[in-house]
This record gives C-alpha cells, structure tokens and sequence, in this order.
C-alpha cells in the first residue's frame, strides 16, 4: 500500500429513477459533486462488450463500420484495432490499412468507448463524436481500484496519477503483486491494501474468462452491458469516504447492494433504502435533500461565482467555449480567474461535455499569473473521471482543453427523456 496523505469530506450517494431513466447524485455537504444519468432509451452503453460483424471498410478514415447487436452500427478506428499475434500477446493496430486486418463479414470482439442515444430530429445536428458510437477491441474489465487489460503484458498506472514520485511508488507495489498482469491501478487505488487489490484482480479476470467464453457465433451480440449510473459513480469516487448510499426502491437497493458486494463489501452496510415524503411522485429523494434546484441550474447557459462574477457556457457542434466574465466583482482579475478554475472544472463534469472546449479566462499581467492560473485548473481537473488535457495558452490568452468523455452530455441525455416523455 501507498499512503497519500490529504482528507477530503465524506460523500452521500443518493438514487432516483424518473420514469425507467436512472439519476445518482453524488453530494459533499449538501453541494452536488457528481450526477450519472442512464436514460431509458440509451442504445449503446459505455463499456458494454459485443461479439460484433464487421460492416464495411472506409479506407478514406483509415476505420471500419461494425454491426454490433443487429441494429446499432459502431465505428472502429484503426489504432483501436487489436491482432493477436503467434506467441499469444496483442498487437496495436495501425502499422497497415486496417483493411488488411479485418474484412467485411468477420467476427470481432469490441467495446463500445462512448455511449450512444438516438436521434430523434432531424434538425438537431450531431457534434462529430456522437454519430456512431465508438468502439475498441482492447477491452478492459472495470473495477472499483483496477482496471484489468487482458490484450496488455504489462501493468501500469492510470494516466489520471500525474505525479511522478507516486507513480513510481505505485508501479513498484504493482510489479511486487502476484496475479497483477495487465492492470491498470485507477487513481483510487493509493491507499489500499495489496491483498484487497489482488482480490480484485482475481474477480476482474474470471468475469474476463465469462465474457471471452461467448465470443463465437454469426450473429452480432451483446455480451457484457457496461458500468450502469450507479457503478460508475460508485468507482468514480472510490477514492473518498462515503457515508451512506440512499435510494428509495427495493430495485435500486439490490443493483447497489450486487455491486458493493463484490467490489466494495466496505459499502455494503451503507446501502440503506429511506422513507421519503410523498415517494410516488418524480424525485422524491432529490427533493427531500433539496437539491432540484442545483441540477436544474445545469441546463442554464451560465454559473454566478462569488462576488458576482459569471462564466458563460455555449455548446456548439464543434467545441464548447466558456467566458468569464468579472461583472461587478471588484477583486484582482488573477482571484477571479482561480475562482473560475474551480467552478468550470466542475461544470464540466457535471454537464458532462467534452471533445474540444476554449475558456476565455479574464486577460491578466505577466507569466507567472498565467502559471498558476493553469496548474489550478490542472488540478480541478483532477477529480473529473474522464481524460481531460489542457494544451496551454493560446497567444490570444485562451486556454484550450479536450475531455473524452464516456457518455453522452447530461443535455442530451435529459432531452432523450423528455421526448420519451
């Protein structure tokens, strides 16, 4: 084990469902840190794993178009692409035209990258990351502190642990661990006991064993559904204490209790179902902790900061660009811009956006306010569980970022259900 020093407050998981469509808030001291949505019309999960015909080549994106359940078509790029070679280890794909490698008609193992919803209007146009959903044939079994990587030898660390002397620490712990090949150590995995670990390894790689004995047949299949709402904000935040996990059906308590059970026995205790006022009604459980009015703030194009300051939101099909504005606040345009920092991070992941996204931070004096300006916004960023990468200043004064996020924006996924509706 690898000891990081740091508190950070305990959380509360809360579950609801709005007509089938699944909503887990994760709230510190009555503030919303985290919101998964699983719409009850979402095609294509994150994660999910297929037995999947290849449709057609487009030599022109150097990718392939896949059938992956006999109705949705997913597209594989060619650097996604895995060949398992003679001794038995995996080549990345992308030395030669993926048409070399895989031909229409033949049967591969994929995972879905990114959730998918349909379209149900013509006149919304679709950003350019969520025609099709994409897919990967380095499928990795998820956890709550490893991530098991069958077509990878080694053992590494999530790229989310920056920190060098950690990540050096960490890999040593790793390569003295038994059982561990091919696992990725998430970032909550810092503080846990080797053995704890190593149980986890072991589960990881007998559900790899379940879902590799079904890849055969013609027939495109779903496999393995991904991570649901509740899995994936209960590893997401692996890393911080959490109090209690409440949710008001016997349906949810269940699918909480599965998961905890084997990845989290700790949190099995905190899996309590309450009595709310009212229960029939939509909500019920998010307005007992009054906390409607802070997810309905997400679909407003702004954020009000402290001392009135405001950062304005604007989704386009091709980026999302955000201005901060100092309206009437009267500090220094450096403690404007770190305050910023902090509420566009959250933001971010709260609404979930993604691909590319600009902020047009307050211009300030010198370097060195430039600096700090970046490495507060580098370490909001830190508790997003997507990727997210700043690539610096632009000479304009703009701060240019990307996130890979692994779901559709919490905009869609409310509309899908308000047209379901």
């Amino acid at each position: 084990m690898v000891r990081v020093t740091g508190k950070a407050t305990p959380l509360d998981i809360l579950i609801e469902e709005l007509d089938g469509s699944i909503w887990v808030a994760a709230m510190e001291k009555g503030r919303l840190e985290g919101l998964e949505v699983d719409p009850v019309d979402e095609e294509v999960r994150w994660g999910s794993v297929y037995w999947a015909r290849v449709a057609r080549i487009d030599t022109a994106l150097d990718a392939a178009y896949v059938n992956i359940d006999g109705q949705n078509i997913g597209l594989l790029h060619n650097a996604d692409v895995r060949k398992k070679q003679r001794d038995g280890t995996w080549k990345k794909g992308g030395d030669v035209a993926i048409g070399k490698v895989l031909k229409p008609g033949q049967m591969i193992a994929v995972q879905a990258k990114s959730g998918y919803l349909p379209r149900k209007g013509e006149d919304k146009p679709a950003r350019s990351d969520d025609k099709n959903p994409r897919l990967t044939m380095n499928i990795v079994m998820p956890g709550r502190y490893l991530i098991y990587a069958p077509m990878e030898a080694e053992a590494r660390v999530s790229q989310r642990i920056r920190d060098k002397k950690l990540r050096t620490q960490l890999l040593k712990m790793l390569a003295s661990m038994p059982g561990c090949e091919g696992c990725i150590l998430r970032a909550a995995s810092a503080n846990i006991q080797t053995d704890m670990l190593a149980r986890e390894a072991k589960i990881l790689r007998a559900m790899w064993d379940k879902v590799q004995a079904h890849f055969e047949g013609d027939d495109p299949a779903l496999i393995m559904l991904g991570p649901d709402a509740i899995q994936r904000t209960l590893s997401d935040h692996a890393a911080r204490q959490i109090s209690r996990i409440e949710l008001t059906t016997m349906d949810h308590f269940q699918m909480a209790e599965e998961w905890c059970d084997v990845f989290a026995p700790d949190l099995v205790p905190k899996v309590k179902p309450v009595e709310v006022p009212e229960p029939e009604k939509g909500f019920a459980l998010f307005v007992f902790h009054d906390i409607i009015g802070q997810i309905e703030a997400l679909f407003q194009p702004y954020e009000i900061l402290k001392d009135g300051s405001t950062i304005i939101i604007q989704e386009t099909a091709a980026a999302t660009v955000i201005d901060v504005n100092s309206a009437g606040d009267t500090r220094g345009k450096l403690a404007i811009n770190l305050d910023a920092a902090k509420a566009i991070a959250r933001q971010i992941r709260l609404r979930n956006l993604g691909g590319a996204i600009i902020i047009d931070f307050l211009k300030m004096n010198g370097k060195d306010d430039e600096k700090k300006l970046l490495k507060e916004l580098e370490a909001a960023f830190n508790n997003d569980p997507c990727t997210v990468q700043l690539h610096g200043m632009t000479k304009l004064g703009m701060v240019e970022a990307t996130r890979q996020r692994r779901t559709p924006p919490l905009r869609d996924r409310y509309d899908s259900m308000a047209e379901e509706g």
